[in-house]
């Protein structure tokens, strides 16, 4: 859907790498071998976003990096944009229906870092999460979203990862 609308895959694929997580950044030849295009290509999209002010262009050690600008009016509208793209927000959805005693949702690996992979790595914490539920669960998303999803269940989140919920403190 959103292809459609951004004609560029590799705009696509850079506002997917700066949006899904604000921690993300990248230069120019770090971002062309993660998504295995041109540097020229990556830097006439990094340049165009610039430009626009969704990204911040900064020098740091003999390197140009870039990451969101978190400023930018647009900026809260095209991370909610990102994250429908990706499937995030239908994941949380179905995933609080009937799971259980969910505390924490995280995302990690791969679209943590905010690389377009096809595969959504889930860790769930929470206590007495019905792991039948969430096997089930995992086909039925993977038919909406159109992307693997695999999910991980844990009594306490270790790791960390890109927190998409977190449920209200009582």
């Amino acid at each position: 859907m959103l292809e459609n609308l951004i004609t560029s895959k590799t705009r696509l694929r850079l506002l997917v790498k700066f949006f899904i997580n604000v921690a993300n950044e990248g230069y120019l030849r770090g971002l062309a071998t993660e998504m295995q295009e041109s540097t020229n290509a990556i830097r006439k999209e990094l340049n165009n976003l610039s430009e626009a002010g969704y990204l911040i262009r900064q020098d740091s050690e003999n390197k140009i990096t870039y990451k969101a600008n978190q400023k930018h009016p647009f900026f809260n509208l095209l991370q909610q944009v990102v994250h429908k793209y990706i499937g995030l927000d239908t994941l949380v959805e179905l995933v609080l229906d009937r799971m259980g005693d969910v505390r924490r949702v995280y995302i990690i690996g791969d679209y943590a870092q905010g690389i377009d992979s096809g595969v959504i790595e889930v860790v769930l914490e929470g206590d007495h999460l019905n792991e039948t539920y969430i096997a089930n669960l995992s086909e039925k998303i993977e038919l909406e979203i159109k992307k693997k999803v695999l999910f991980f269940v844990v009594a306490q989140n270790e790791k960390g990862g890109l927190l998409i919920y977190e449920r209200d403190k009582d």
